[in-house]
């Protein structure tokens, strides 16, 4: 199996080892998965086996043939969830981690590039007269 499911499969597969439906109930994993079952899985193993099936729809998804199926990076994701950030992914990072400045708007306004460009000609022109 390609890398990009890997991670997501190993977090079902600890998942549903965990769960009540293979722990106290016997039923086998593949068991577990299937309809009358996996109504009783908890939230967290529904998810990641919609989140695994739609990796595995994503390797043979033509509209993905160049950049190939993104892979869904598992431990992050249960890391944003114990910290508070939001795990929205946009090019491969959070969305909303990291991108603000907080300010209380009497920051001083940063110089015009201009008059930094202005101010060193100036000073490179007094050299140049001395």
């Amino acid at each position: 199996m390609p890398s990009s499911c890997k991670e997501i499969r190993a977090a079902l597969a600890e998942c549903l080892q965990e769960s009540e439906c293979v722990m106290v109930q016997r039923h086998t994993a593949a068991e577990c998965l299937r309809s009358p079952l996996s109504e009783t899985l908890p939230t967290k193993c529904q998810q990641l086996k919609k989140g695994f099936g739609e990796c595995r729809r994503g390797m043979i998804d033509m509209r993905k043939r160049f950049r190939g199926n993104q892979p869904i990076t598992f431990k992050s994701l249960e890391a944003t969830e114990q910290s508070g950030e939001g795990y929205q992914l946009y090019a491969g990072r959070s969305a909303f981690a990291g991108g603000v400045r907080k300010t209380d708007g009497n920051e001083p306004e940063p110089p015009d590039w201009r008059e930094v460009e202005n101010e060193k000609y100036r000073k490179e022109q007094e050299e140049q007269k001395r």
